[in-house]
């Protein structure tokens, strides 16, 4: 199949996953082992403006799309310090 991108780890298909509607104060720290309840984290990035304050949004990679849908699939709507996130496909290519 086509597909194009970076491709690696997931057959092809994006095992990234964009969190959103982050509070400011949560940290890369905070947000791994909630994503590890779906499966395998390679990395966790929480998104800064310049001026050094979270845009509210984080890139979480995932071992393998699976996983990476799992958490899309189970962490909708998930509370975290104080609200609730929202998952989907990232479609960056951060």
């Amino acid at each position: 199949r086509g597909g194009g991108g970076r491709g690696g780890g997931g057959g092809g298909e994006n095992a990234r996953v964009f969190v959103g509607n982050l509070a400011w104060s949560v940290t890369a720290e905070e947000l791994e082992p909630i994503m590890r309840g779906a499966g395998k984290v390679n990395t966790v990035r929480v998104l800064y403006e310049k001026s050094g304050r979270s845009t509210g949004g984080a890139i979480v990679e995932f071992a393998n799309v699976n996983a990476a849908y799992k958490a899309i699939a189970t962490l909708r709507d998930y509370e975290i310090g104080g609200r609730l996130i929202f998952l989907r496909e990232d479609r960056e290519g951060a």
